[in-house]
């Protein structure tokens, strides 16, 4: 009789669905998204429709990505035919560009995620430090601490001015964008955004134009902000025609990608003159090497892409993918989507 209860259960469990299962390397890098923290909460979401494997390695990540449903963190293009049961891959990030220029990805049925807006906050927060380092002369006088100079105090560095009245350009409305737009707003500025999205005018935004009429409104910023996707249509969409249009005393600063921007291009800009001075968290490469020209600027604020980076936007971020865990145990919609057409 136990025999026979024994393998009724077997038949039995072999009829059951396997758990999904979710993937999770783990690196130092990364390891506000991989804590024990965070993952007693992926657990949590989890529950028993779903089972989280951490990989401490790479050759560890490699074995375990043909057995899995879901990845967190991404995949190269190397190992992605091994993912055969593949469902879905959360980025941790807001840009998926590594995906964008992958045709075999973007063309799959794998759902991709990310993690836009959840940096805005932090992201705009950055923006404005560098604007303001710029022009507050921050710049200039930072670099006296280390000789202990009071430096003058009733000129000020020679480009000092002030932000109320001037107009800010943001390239990229979106959940950054929108960040940005808010605390230009709250410093009396006027902006006016571009995005291919049909995005309605608010309070913040004076006009939102699509990316086809950028140049028609870059004459009009003293400070141009990006913080669009980098996608195979926004690659170097600021270019030398773009510099060539800014205003003479316009400031640009780039939070987004570095291969928005045409990095000689921006350089002949500051060369010539042309921009009183410009804030970079990314560039083009990264790092950006000991021997490139823009280093040789002092009227430029460069950081070394760590513009999202707080502890309440990492907290964000976890509670995105802690959501999407959930979800996905639970075959239910995901959030924070991406359609990988547009590359956002």
């Amino acid at each position: 009789m136990y025999r026979l209860l024994f393998a009724l259960l077997l038949i039995a469990a072999a009829g059951l669905p396997a758990g999904k299962r979710i993937l999770i390397q783990s690196s130092s890098r990364q390891n506000w998204v991989s804590n024990d923290a965070a993952l007693a909460r992926y657990r949590a979401a989890a529950g028993t429709q779903a089972d989280i494997v951490v990989t401490r390695s790479p050759e560890e990540f490699a074995r375990e990505v043909p057995n899995a449903d879901a990845i967190i963190g991404g995949i190269s293009k190397e190992l992605y035919p091994q993912a055969k049961k593949l469902k879905w891959v959360q980025t941790v990030s807001a840009g998926v560009e590594a995906y964008s220029f992958w045709p075999e990805f973007v063309q799959s049925n794998v759902q991709l995620t990310n993690c836009k807006v959840v940096q805005g906050p932090t992201i705009a927060d950055h923006a404005f430090a560098m604007l303001l380092a710029l022009t507050r002369g921050l710049h200039e006088y930072i670099p006296n601490r280390e000789k202990r100079e009071w430096g003058s105090r009733t000129s000020g560095p020679e480009n000092m001015t002030e932000l109320p009245g001037m107009t800010a350009l943001v390239i990229g409305a979106g959940g950054i964008g929108t960040q940005i737009a808010q605390r230009a707003h709250g410093f009396g500025m006027k902006i006016i955004g571009v995005d291919p999205q049909d995005i309605p005018i608010s309070n913040y935004f004076s006009e939102i134009v699509p990316p086809d009429r950028l140049d028609e409104v870059l004459p009009k910023a003293d400070v141009v902000f990006v913080a669009a996707p980098l996608t195979p249509k926004s690659e170097r969409m600021i270019a030398s025609r773009q510099f060539d249009l800014m205003k003479k005393g316009s400031y640009f600063i780039a939070v987004s990608r570095g291969k928005l921007y045409d990095k000689q291009a921006l350089v002949k800009a500051l060369d010539s003159k042309k921009l009183a001075g410009a804030g970079l968290d990314v560039t083009d490469p990264e790092p950006l090497p000991k021997d490139d020209s823009l280093w040789n600027f002092p009227n430029v604020v460069i950081t070394p892409h760590v513009a999202s980076g707080a502890e309440a936007s990492n907290q964000r971020r976890i509670s995105v993918i802690e959501d999407n865990i959930r979800r996905f145990a639970r075959g239910e919609p995901l959030t924070h989507t991406v359609d990988k057409a547009k590359g956002y």
